[in-house]
């Protein structure tokens, strides 16, 4: 780790998103596992698993939202309120400029899960303050490739996140980045970041899978018996 760098995992999501099967207390468990300082759980369209997790331990987690527009997703960190999905683009950016959140493009160019396309990135980058240019979830490291090289060619930030959905991917992408605490400090240390990061493979992807079926199974069961 680079001198005075932190790690931090900028995309994954609790039992919260319908997808996910990772319960707060085993995110936490394996945050710290892996040696993390800041943990945003970024579940789709809502903010409460986030809250939760904040309050159990503030200094780790970042709360965060994964947003579908009605174009394409967005990315916000440090909410106080949650923005509602299928909103337009225009409203969704009010909505977390609002806020003071700290506003990133998710996997980019992946339009077969909620990408944009190129002429539409061009008119968001002067709305958001970074690109997310890794991404372990992306079937085509190409699809990485190509958000890299849009970032450097228009000089945008870069985070890269695992986009975890259970807890075996949270290791696959790595951030370090000066020691942040809010927005405003992470808009300063993003510009320092170091990321690197692999694909889920296939096997991974099928394991990650089966794991999520069984916790929701699980979930439902215990459910059912209290």
């Amino acid at each position: 780790m680079g001198l005075g760098k932190i790690r931090a995992e900028f995309h994954c999501h609790s039992h919260y998103s319908k997808d996910s099967g990772n319960t707060l207390p085993e995110l936490i468990a394996r945050a710290r596992d892996i040696g993390l300082q800041r943990l945003a759980i970024t579940d789709h369209n809502t903010i409460a698993g986030a809250l939760e997790a904040h309050h159990m331990v503030p200094e780790l987690i970042v709360v965060g939202e994964e947003i579908l527009t009605e174009r394409g997703e967005l990315l916000g960190y440090y909410l106080q309120e949650e923005v509602p999905k299928s909103l337009s683009v225009e409203e969704t950016l009010g909505r977390l400029k609002a806020q003071g959140a700290f506003i990133v493009i998710p996997h980019p160019f992946d339009v077969r899960r909620h990408g944009w396309h190129t002429q539409e990135l061009l008119e968001l980058l002067p709305e958001v303050d970074a690109l997310e240019t890794i991404n372990a979830r992306c079937w085509q490291w190409r699809k990485n490739a190509q958000a890299i090289a849009f970032a450097d060619a228009h000089a945008i930030p870069q985070i890269a996140g695992s986009d975890a959905h259970s807890l075996a991917e949270l290791n696959l992408v790595h951030v370090e980045l000066p020691l942040f605490h809010d927005a405003d400090s992470l808009r300063e240390s993003v510009r320092s970041a170091e990321i690197s990061g692999r694909l889920l493979s296939l096997k991974e992807h099928l394991y990650a899978s089966a794991s999520i079926a069984f916790s929701k199974i699980k979930s439902l069961i215990m459910d059912g018996n209290t």
